[in-house]
């Protein structure tokens, strides 16, 4: 008889394997940006993100990838080539709450509880208390912290302070979820533990993409059904490496498929 655990990653990883990625929800035709220093940050980027879909940007620092993060939310503006979110412009996408962001630093505000810092983007967009109430409850229990909801940031570890960030992103229930290094100040326990959780989170919101930036090759494989390999600045993209939707468990780690896929990552990165 299947346990409750296996039953939780099987259905998890059918349900990876179920995803359909026919809708475009970010388009890039020759994307590029340039600084009024005239640094040249990307060039020539072209890029489309479908529906469901789970990306992962890799290359060396200053490649460009948080340019391209700010450019799609619209924080900043490309000075060539055509981008489109969710069918309107960046500022639009934005403007209908269906973008969220975790940075690398967690962010949260000290001095409110756990469930008013989840709550900060509904509030912000007069929900009501009781709404927003439930929407927080339902998050902090899929990111395992149902029973923090009245502690404060001080009182919560590195990695769960991190799980209120996502919890946070996901409460407005977005369709694009963009992530920039959110877990590199974590140890390596805490780190292989949140992306399990991640990719359940995903998993579980059939419509949802995530962009993912990351230096690590190995969190890029394990998390991303496509990786793609940014080159030093001006940033272009040298490679889009696709991962077929495999079973994302420990198993997955240690096979060798997973390791082709990383020297396959590896060797684009040098390249």
């Amino acid at each position: 008889m299947m346990s409750e655990a296996a039953k939780i990653i099987t259905g998890t990883n059918e349900a990876i394997n179920k995803r359909e990625t026919a809708n475009e929800l970010v388009v890039m035709d020759r994307v590029g940006k340039v600084y009024p220093t005239g640094t040249v940050a990307v060039t020539d980027v072209s890029l489309t993100v479908g529906e469901g879909e789970f990306i992962s940007f890799v290359g060396p620092s200053g490649c460009g990838k948080s340019t391209i993060f700010n450019m799609i939310t619209g924080l900043q503006e490309n000075t060539s080539g055509k981008l489109s979110v969710l069918g309107t412009t960046p500022k639009q996408a934005r403007q209908h709450n269906e973008i969220a962001f975790v940075f690398q630093e967690h962010t949260l505000l000290p001095w409110c509880s756990i469930i008013d810092n989840v709550t900060m983007p509904l509030q912000l967009r007069g929900v009501s208390k009781k709404e927003r109430n439930e929407a927080a409850e339902r998050v902090l229990e899929l990111v395992g912290l149902k029973d923090y909801t009245k502690a404060l940031p001080r009182q919560l570890s590195g990695g769960m302070k991190m799980r209120v960030s996502i919890a946070r992103a996901l409460v407005s229930r977005p369709k694009l979820l963009l992530m920039d290094e959110p877990f590199d100040a974590l140890d390596e326990i805490t780190r292989q533990t949140l992306q399990e959780e991640l990719v359940s989170i995903w998993s579980k919101d059939q419509k949802m993409s995530v962009m993912f930036i990351t230096h690590n090759v190995y969190e890029a494989v394990y998390l991303s059904n496509k990786i793609v390999v940014m080159t030093p600045r001006p940033g272009k993209v040298s490679e889009i490496i696709e991962v077929p939707n495999k079973n994302r468990d420990e198993e997955f780690r240690t096979s060798p498929e997973f390791n082709q896929y990383l020297r396959r990552a590896s060797e684009a990165l040098k390249h």
